[in-house]
């Protein structure tokens, strides 16, 4: 039987790679990080349930190594795609790791002994990793990397590992390959706005002034802080937290007019654990609108209410700074027409999602079309919208437009459902 390849292994394409294994096809899951999980894998909990991320993540990721049809390709990249549905050659680079993926049992001696500390991007560079490192404990496979831009070769790694699982520079390289698929699902995913640029906003230039994807590290348990909400001015508990959202979204100065979907409902979640864990910590949302749209997610929105989260239905110009007494934010209270000064003492920006790095290189790859959002696009949207322009390859997830977990994985379920479907003419 035909077999067919998933390029991204998030949530939408872990499921994707599961739906289509479990149908007897050989399925080629294609992940250009060192590990499989994208963007869920960082997160607390989810909405609106409140439950852990990784309790419902990990056992999926480990379930797709372990399946028996699922050929996992780690730090890998697709080059080029040639022929037609049914008979595609995909050819792919696989980048060095520098730890042979055979002996190493991701026994963590290396990096114990490793002297070069750098900033974990799983982190959201708020934590530190080391030059040979695991981005984080539960990553699948469970084999660790080492990072040569950064490593000193002061030889430690290669002396402590009884396996000689490290490899010298010269003993690993790159490595080019093709593979022979019926169809292709893309689910690459999404990257968060980066405010930056948005020097109103305070973001890089004040300590206190964090990414909601950093503020998820920050909570989780298993993140840089150990879950305790903390000041990175001078590592104190802050007493008011402002959320401010649209960050990067509806946003007509930067050409983003559409809604990321998600914020609302992450900025809540994250209120709520707040609440939950610190309860005389003041909360306060300032929003354009609220945009609870799914089952159950106007229940959730009534029960942070009732927490006593804040909202406050106004957006602010922008974040100002007075020596000696922290920040300051100033906004009109549109439903009161009320001035307020809020005095925070942590403020997070909800930040929206925007295509993954690299979307545009990935529509050429695949010859499928981009909107001017930079998401793919589906010729037809309604009737068919994993679909794409080219028969045989098909979009899934968040790399087809913004959207929440659930979707993520009901779009992954009917791509591999298409390619399937492929696979199966391709090999009668």
């Amino acid at each position: 039987m035909s077999e067919i390849a998933v390029i991204g292994a998030g949530a939408a394409g872990i499921q994707a790679a599961l739906d289509a294994a479990n149908r007897g096809i050989k399925v080629h899951l294609i992940e250009r990080e060192p590990t499989i999980g994208g963007r869920m894998a960082q997160l607390d909990k989810t909405f609106p349930t409140n439950d852990c991320s990784m309790c419902i993540l990990s056992p999926k990721m480990v379930e797709a190594e372990r399946n028996e049809n699922i050929i996992l390709h780690t730090l890998t990249e697709p080059v080029s795609l040639e022929g037609e549905v049914g008979n595609f050659k995909l050819t792919l680079l696989r980048h060095p790791r520098y730890v042979n993926a055979e002996l190493c049992n991701g026994c963590g001696d290396c990096y114990e002994v490793c002297p070069v500390e750098v900033y974990n991007r799983y982190d959201a560079s708020l934590g530190v990793r080391k030059a040979i490192y695991k981005p984080h404990a539960q990553i699948v496979p469970n084999i660790a990397i080492r990072d040569p831009e950064h490593c000193i070769d002061c030889g430690l790694c290669y002396d402590i590992c009884g396996r000689e699982a490290v490899r010298h520079d010269d003993e690993d390289a790159e490595e080019e390959f093709t593979i022979n698929v019926a169809a292709v699902i893309v689910a690459t995913g999404y990257d968060t706005y980066n405010p930056e640029k948005k020097t109103e906003l305070m973001y890089l230039r004040h300590p206190d002034v964090i990414t909601s994807l950093e503020f998820e590290r920050m909570i989780c348990a298993s993140g840089p802080t150990g879950g305790k909400l903390r000041k990175l001015s001078n590592g104190e508990k802050p007493r008011s937290i402002v959320f401010v959202q649209c960050i990067g979204s509806r946003d007509l100065t930067i050409d983003r007019c559409y809604c990321s979907c998600v914020c609302c409902m992450y900025a809540i979640k994250n209120a709520m654990l707040i609440k939950e864990k610190n309860p005389d910590t003041e909360v306060t949302m300032l929003y354009m609108d609220i945009r609870a749209y799914g089952k159950g997610y106007e229940e959730y929105y009534e029960r942070a209410k009732n927490l006593g989260i804040n909202f406050v239905r106004g957006r602010p110009g922008e974040i100002l700074e007075k020596p000696g007494k922290g920040l300051e934010i100033m906004v009109e209270d549109t439903e009161t027409r009320e001035f307020l000064k809020l005095s925070p003492d942590l403020i997070v920006l909800s930040v929206g999602m925007q295509p993954s790095k690299g979307a545009d290189r990935i529509a050429e790859i695949f010859g499928i079309k981009t909107e001017d959002s930079g998401f793919f696009s589906s010729p037809e949207m309604k009737l068919n919208p994993v679909g794409t322009i080219r028969p045989g390859v098909y979009i899934a997830g968040a790399a087809s437009a913004p959207k929440d977990i659930p979707d993520s994985v009901t779009q992954g379920e009917a791509a591999a459902m298409k390619a399937f479907l492929d696979a199966l003419k391709a090999g009668a």
